[in-house]
């Protein structure tokens, strides 16, 4: 049941690092595409101020969240909640701050336009919304391993692959949220903060 993945393991420290710097410092954060669960145990030690709600749309990304939620113990850490990122009906209506890892690249567009839209109406004026990941950036030579992994994700599914800086950022001028900062992060990827206007 309970899941384990590597790079949550290598990235949960750096995520955190910039996060001291961009979350709020009380409220309930709430992680959407939690996966194994491993990072929302880790941040909720690491900020024991702030609630932390975790959610996934895979019934056994839930069991494995559940499970580290279970050992883990810690009082600001809730149960998972079922949450697919793209449907309108979502289980939580108001959070302080929205954090979303790797889903950008290993679901269809419709998913990050849906995390935008139903972000705009669950944060406030100010509130973040951070996302981790690989992106390709306008101007800036793509790395080879962050091309091979855009081949590799497209190869299993057409509707997934590495999505531009712009892109993300044009959806984000759509749902009114503007991007407020651009962290560069260790393996090629980057974390994104967008702030509801």
């Amino acid at each position: 049941m309970k899941r384990t993945s590597p790079s949550a393991a290598r990235n949960s420290a750096p995520i955190a690092d910039v996060l001291a710097r961009e979350l709020p410092e009380t409220g309930l954060v709430l992680e959407v595409a939690s996966g194994t669960g491993e990072h929302a145990v880790f941040m909720a030690a690491r900020f024991p101020a702030l609630q932390w709600q975790p959610t996934d749309r895979d019934p056994a990304a839930l069991e494995s969240i559940a499970s580290w939620v279970r050992q883990a113990g810690h009082a600001n850490l809730a149960a998972p909640l079922e949450l697919d990122a793209k449907e309108g009906n979502w289980p939580v209506v108001q959070a302080d701050a929205l954090l979303c890892i790797n889903m950008v690249h290993i679901s269809p567009w419709a998913a990050t336009q849906g995390l935008f839209e139903r972000a705009s109406q669950v944060l406030a004026t100010g509130a973040p919304l951070i996302l981790y990941g690989p992106y390709f950036e306008n101007g800036k030579e793509a790395v080879p391993s962050n091309l091979a992994f855009d081949t590799s994700l497209r190869s299993r599914d057409p509707a997934w692959g590495i999505r531009y800086v712009s892109e993300m950022d044009d959806l984000a001028e759509h749902t009114g949220f503007v991007r407020t900062a651009r962290h560069h992060m260790p393996a090629n990827n980057l974390t994104l903060v967008y702030r509801r206007k």
